[in-house]
């Protein structure tokens, strides 16, 4: 049965569903409902909240109990995650795996409260010191948020590393249905391994040896072999964990990508323009890292545009460009600051896309294309005309030069002939000569040499041949 939830509490009670014990956090707008939830519920289901004196000490605390095996999570806004940053370094390096939401607000530096998509670089670059890389989860609804949530937990523990679940303040502070029955009480994936490595307490044993958890490699070759190991890890996390939707992709021109909130607005602006005959689709990243690159590149296909929609100064943008690889433009339309991009500006800058690709169809999007492309077939059909005509006219002189009636005439009119064709020639002359000046006047003057033409063959014949009434030849 669905039951009406803020984003928010839906991810801590479904964090709690997958098995989540312990939570270490502070205070920070718009995720609160997160830890105000949490400090409820946790100590009905046997459970540990504290509310730590800062993120710095938060992030620490949720170092030591992932390191003790147990399933933790934290949460923050965009400040606050950064001053997580080095507790999230130690735990990549330490290989203790939890669960970290942060609900992204406008920035830089205290910014606003106002939801954004302005910590993309931070979340799918690392954000901390060191080579590393978190999987980062980004749902586009409530429900999304619930099944992304329980499925952070699954993930970190396969790899033994931290998941980031990136949203933004409209998915946590936005009320939906969301189904809480089909997420209850999730039990591990089946596939995951007993945490044999955590410093829990146990006596060590041959499969369980004495548990040391440190991110502390003093010999550097031996901290090169760390990171290499660690980086296998990565490729596997890329190979196995890359999530994304397709929607409307088959025959689309043009690819909006988009993630989060904004795959919401860019779903109803595509909508909208395809209602109006454009071709457009949409592919939406779910995991920002791994990046969805060979989805996209298939894409190509079709694809004469890609327009990027983000709540930020442009950030995934090049993301998408790297998949593209220069093969095709990628655009970019965003808002920031905590201001929202509507359906409307977004199906505007659709709309204005697809009038600047160059249809292949025969058709014209433009006034100005039209124009042009009805002079072209003008002078197109004028000089096929004035071929027509030249080639008539032509075979017509050739046909007569070359008949035995005119060599026999010509022997007594030689002069006469001569003079003809030397006004024939000038006359072809002049008609080619005209054909590359104008069109127009080409076409006109053709036809009057023509008509000259045939009236001077008409009068040569008339005086080589007798008089039909008997009179003398010349009266």
């Amino acid at each position: 049965m669905k039951q009406l939830m803020k984003g928010n509490e839906a991810i801590a009670e479904a964090a709690i569903q997958a098995g989540c014990r312990f939570f270490f956090g502070y205070p920070i707008t718009p995720q609160n409902q997160i830890p105000e939830y949490m400090s409820k519920r946790l100590p009905q289901v046997g459970g540990c909240f504290l509310q730590a004196e800062s993120e710095i000490a938060a992030i620490n605390m949720v170092y030591g109990a992932g390191g003790a095996g147990a399933r933790v999570m934290t949460s923050s806004s965009s400040p606050g995650i950064s001053l997580k940053q080095e507790g999230i370094s130690y735990i990549v390096g330490a290989e203790v795996p939890c669960v970290i939401v942060n609900m992204v607000r406008g920035g830089p530096g205290l910014g606003s409260i106002q939801p954004a998509q302005s910590d993309y670089y931070q979340a799918t670059r690392g954000g901390g010191h060191g080579d590393y890389r978190m999987c980062v989860l980004a749902p586009g609804s409530v429900q999304e948020a619930v099944d992304l949530t329980q499925d952070a937990f699954d993930i970190a523990d396969r790899y033994r590393n931290p998941v980031l679940v990136l949203g933004d303040g409209l998915i946590g502070q936005m009320m939906e249905p969301v189904d809480m029955d089909k997420v209850a009480d999730r039990a591990p994936a089946a596939d995951l391994k007993e945490k044999n490595w955590a410093a829990n307490g146990h006596i060590p044993t041959e499969d369980s040896p004495r548990a040391i958890i440190n991110s502390l490699y003093i010999d550097p070759q031996v901290l090169e072999n760390h990171c290499k190991r660690l980086q296998a890890k990565y490729d596997l996390i890329a190979a196995n964990e890359c999530r994304w939707q397709e929607e409307m992709l088959s025959d689309a021109e043009i690819v909006i990508v988009a993630y989060g909130t904004t795959s919401r607005i860019a779903r109803s602006a595509m909508r909208k323009c395809r209602e109006k005959g454009i071709k457009v689709g949409m592919l939406r990243p779910i995991t920002l890292w791994p990046f969805p690159d060979a989805a996209l590149r298939k894409t190509l296909s079709t694809a004469k545009a890609y327009l990027v929609l983000e709540m930020s100064m442009g950030q995934m943008v090049d993301d998408v460009r790297l998949a593209i690889n220069g093969e095709r433009p990628v655009h970019f339309y965003g808002r920031t600051g905590g201001m929202v991009p509507t359906v409307a500006e977004t199906a505007a800058q659709i709309e204005q896309l697809a009038q600047s690709i160059a249809p292949d169809d025969g058709t014209c999007r433009t006034e100005f294309e039209k124009t042009v492309r009805g002079a072209a077939e003008k002078i197109d059909a004028a000089a096929e005309v004035v071929g027509k005509k030249l080639d008539e006219a032509g075979k017509k002189i050739t046909e007569t030069f070359n008949s035995p009636e005119l060599h026999k005439k010509a022997q007594d009119v030689g002069k006469q002939a001569s003079d003809f064709a030397v006004r024939t020639a000038d006359t072809v002359a002049k008609g080619v000569t005209e054909l590359f000046g104008a069109i127009g006047k080409a076409v006109e003057s053709v036809q009057k040499d023509l008509k000259d033409i045939e009236q001077q063959q008409k009068a040569e014949s008339d005086e080589s041949e007798p008089p039909k009434d008997g009179g003398k030849e010349g009266e």
